[in-house]
């Protein structure tokens, strides 16, 4: 008798938190907490609850999924540094599922919110980029497809579980940051170093 794979996703590459539990085809748990800051902090229990909450602890896993992003450099680094642990604690697979993945629909062109009015978009043909929402609303106008940037992530990291299931057999290189854009806080070019006394 083959049991169905169980398959734990989540996701902080945005203001959440969010993770939800998959035995085969069925969701069993999932959470959504909505947060600014202290991801790091309240990432791991809150997978420990969606796990209790489904009736499984981190033995019974089978797959990670976690999404890589496009997004929040922080949050991105925090959940694919805990997917990278917690496969090699449990000697499992993790899965990286980007954003555009996680959210594609058929006719329809995922946009992933970004700050200064602008959208993470991957338009047909194209490797993903940052661009305005008007160029992409345009991009995808041309293009014949519904321009659908999503704000809520809801459901989000039921799609990153269910297509780390699907991926787990075959996808075996380790999740990696998926960046569109440099970072906010890179330092200034001409700051000198900093003199160390002693």
């Amino acid at each position: 008798m083959t049991t169905e794979p169980l398959v734990l996703g989540f996701d902080t590459s945005a203001a959440h938190c969010a993770a939800a539990l998959l035995r085969g085809d069925t969701l069993v748990a999932e959470a959504l907490e909505p947060m600014t800051r202290g991801q790091a902090e309240r990432l791991m229990p809150l997978l420990e609850e969606v796990l209790a909450t489904g009736g499984a602890t981190w033995a019974d896993l089978d797959a990670i999924g976690v999404g890589v992003g496009p997004g929040n450099f922080t949050g991105i680094r925090i959940a694919v540094s805990a997917a990278r642990g917690l496969a090699l604690g449990l000697g499992v697979p993790a899965v990286g599922i980007d954003g555009f993945d996680a959210r594609a629909a058929t006719g329809t062109l995922p946009g992933i919110p970004a700050p200064r009015d602008q959208v993470y978009a991957a338009l047909p043909d194209q490797a993903p980029r940052l661009m305005p929402r008007e160029e992409a609303e345009e991009a995808a106008r041309r293009a014949g497809l519904t321009f659908a940037p999503e704000a809520s992530p809801a459901g989000l990291a039921e799609a990153i579980a269910r297509l780390a299931a699907a991926r787990m057999d075959q996808d075996t290189a380790a999740p990696a940051p998926l960046y569109l854009r440099a970072a906010d806080a890179a330092p200034a070019r001409d700051t000198p170093p900093a003199l160390i006394d002693g």
